[in-house]
C-alpha cells in the first residue's frame, strides 16, 4: 500500500482529501504546515507527496520543494529528492494570474505535477496513480 503524505493547512480539504484516498487504497498521512510535512518526512517516508503552497508563507509550499529537491549532500531530505510531489493550490484565484507548466518548471527543480484548486478527485487521483506508476 503506497504512503501519500498529505500537507495543507486546510483542516477540511485533508480530512475529505484524506478520506478519498483512504477509500482509494492508500495510506495517508496529513500535515498542515510545509514545515510540518518536512518534520514528518523522515518518519513517513512517503511514496507520494500532495502539497499546498500557500499555507504558513505565500511560498511555503515552494520552499519545501526546494529543500526536498536540494542536491546538496547534508541535506537531511536527501532520500526524498526524487520523491513525486504533486502542488495543490489556489494560487491563481488569490493572486488573478496564472501559472503556465512551462514558467512553473524553470523555477522549481525536479519534476513535479501541478492541479489547481478546487481539484477535480478523479483528476487527483489519476495523477497519483500516474506518478506512482512511474516511479517504480
Amino acid at each position: 500500500m503506497a504512503r501519500i503524505l498529505l500537507v495543507d493547512d486546510d483542516r477540511d480539504l485533508t480530512e475529505s482529501l484524506g478520506q478519498v484516498l483512504r477509500v482509494a487504497g492508500y495510506q495517508v498521512e496529513v500535515a498542515h504546515s510545509a514545515a510540518e510535512g518536512l518534520k514528518k518526512l523522515p518518519e513517513v517516508k512517503p511514496d507520494l507527496m500532495v502539497l499546498d503552497v500557500m499555507m504558513e508563507t505565500d511560498t511555503a509550499g515552494f520552499e519545501a520543494v526546494y529543500k526536498i529537491r536540494s542536491e546538496r549532500p547534508d541535506s537531511k531530505y536527501r532520500e526524498f529528492r526524487d520523491i513525486p510531489i504533486i502542488i495543490l493550490t489556489a494560487i491563481d484565484q488569490v493572486t488573478n494570474s496564472r501559472f503556465s507548466l512551462d514558467q512553473e518548471e524553470s523555477f522549481l527543480p525536479g519534476h513535479n505535477e501541478f492541479l489547481t484548486k478546487p481539484v477535480e478527485v478523479e483528476e487527483l487521483l489519476e495523477k497519483i496513480k500516474l506518478a506512482l506508476e512511474q516511479r517504480k
